[in-house]
């Protein structure tokens, strides 16, 4: 198999070093790499050349509910965002709960993926709840264990989760929410839901069960990462808890880091789950996002149906797209303010996902070739219809952004080119 070249890229945090690929790795890095009549060669003369995305938590939809989303689309859709690897969440029909009903799922991700996916399980079955699932059948096959969508409300089924997880070294990936906490929310329960008659949801019903699972996790020694943070007080918890040696990682979402619910209009692309919180809560997660104390970025790509978007702030469904704008969102508003540097969000973007979720990948020889061509300068306004995902509701639709993907390599192929 012939080699391919890139050409004239600025590594990331380095400098214009040429990359071989061969059979899908690095295989040589260096500014006299000898080029072949067969190699094929990338010229990426002005791009920043970086370790592929990763995003280890978005919605595929498929199995079940293929009229939001496909596995093609979604994976398509990510790659144009600079991802090699997407983790979709098990809020699925079947829910990925046994080995049968992750096959349903693994079939079209064999036979449909245009980049690497690696699904959740359940943590409990159908998601309900109630009973555990079987982890020591499931934990080789999939990321992380997850009931993404809803909270585990029952204290000691967590425990139970994490005493299984620990036996396998498994990740355990909590959606923290207290149901009876919500009281019927749909956005920050702060002055935006206040000046507009609408019924909030508590910060409380986010960080009160990641003080609970923190102090399970902290008993057990369990591996325990938390899902889309939106507060002050969670960035808090989870700091004092890496203090203390806790095995805990965290995510949080671009919007939560760019806008405050005093930027919400009465439309549905402003609403998800957990809702954009107040300016204290974006400062403290930024703040988070400098000293380390969130690990990554995901983007919660939650695509709908535009009639289940279509019904105001308060009736319509939970969830925006996200995997086509992320980079572009964070290097204008993080990046090129001064907030963090580049080096920083590819970090969080790609090295620490990777890290904690243990997957292949990166800059050095013998990584796999999962790499990606940024344009840091290019400017460009987002424009959902040209979307690949099958989901359009973005609040940064129309807006102007600054960097975009130039191209996204996976396993040593072109899986997107600008």
């Amino acid at each position: 198999m012939g080699r391919t070249i890139i050409k004239n890229g600025h590594i990331i945090g380095g400098d214009i070093e040429d990359i071989a690929i061969v059979d899908g790795n690095i295989a040589e890095r260096g500014n006299n790499i000898e080029i072949h009549p067969e190699d094929e060669i990338i010229d990426a003369t002005g791009l920043m050349v970086a370790p592929a995305f990763v995003d280890v938590h978005v919605h595929l939809r498929e199995p079940g509910f293929g009229y939001k989303e496909r596995i093609e689309t979604g994976t398509m859709a990510a790659a144009r965002g600079g991802y090699s690897t997407v983790c979709p969440m098990p809020n699925l029909n079947p829910v990925p709960d046994s080995v049968d009903n992750l096959k349903v799922q693994q079939d079209i991700i064999d036979r449909d993926a245009k980049i690497e996916v690696l699904p959740y399980a359940a943590i409990t079955v159908g998601r309900k709840g109630e009973e555990l699932v079987d982890v020591a059948s499931l934990h080789d096959k999939v990321c992380a264990f997850s009931d993404d969508g809803s909270g585990v409300q029952v204290d000691g089924m967590m425990e139970r989760a994490m005493t299984e997880a620990v036996k396998y070294d498994a990740l355990i990936a909590a959606h923290c929410e207290v149901e009876e906490l919500l009281k019927g929310g749909y956005i920050h329960d702060g002055e935006y839901a206040r000046q507009h008659n609408h019924k909030g949801i508590c910060s409380e019903s986010e960080w009160a069960q990641v003080k609970r699972d923190i102090e399970i996790a902290e008993r057990l020694g369990c591996r325990y990462h938390v899902c889309h943070i939106s507060t002050k007080e969670t960035v808090q918890l989870i700091r004092e808890a890496k203090a203390r040696g806790v095995k805990v990682t965290c995510e949080t979402g671009p919007h939560y880091l760019i806008f405050t619910d005093m930027d919400l209009q009465e439309d549905a692309r402003w609403k998800m789950n957990p809702p954009i919180r107040s300016a204290e809560d974006r400062a403290a997660l930024i703040e988070g996002i400098k000293d380390g104390t969130i690990d990554m970025i995901a983007t919660d790509h939650a695509p709908h149906s535009v009639e289940e978007k279509s019904r105001g702030l308060k009736d319509s469904a939970m969830g925006i797209v996200g995997l086509e704008t992320a980079f572009a969102a964070l290097n204008t508003h993080l990046v090129k303010r001064g907030v963090i540097s580049l080096e920083h969000l590819i970090k969080i973007m790609s090295i620490n996902p990777r890290k904690v979720f243990r997957i292949e990948g990166g800059l050095n020889v013998g990584d796999r070739a999962d790499i990606v061509l940024l344009d840091t300068e290019k400017t460009w306004r987002v424009d959902s219809n040209s979307f690949y995902s099958m989901g359009k509701i973005t609040m940064f639709d129309g807006r102007d952004m600054v960097g975009d993907i130039a191209m996204t390599i996976h396993r040593g192929n072109v899986v997107y080119k600008a």
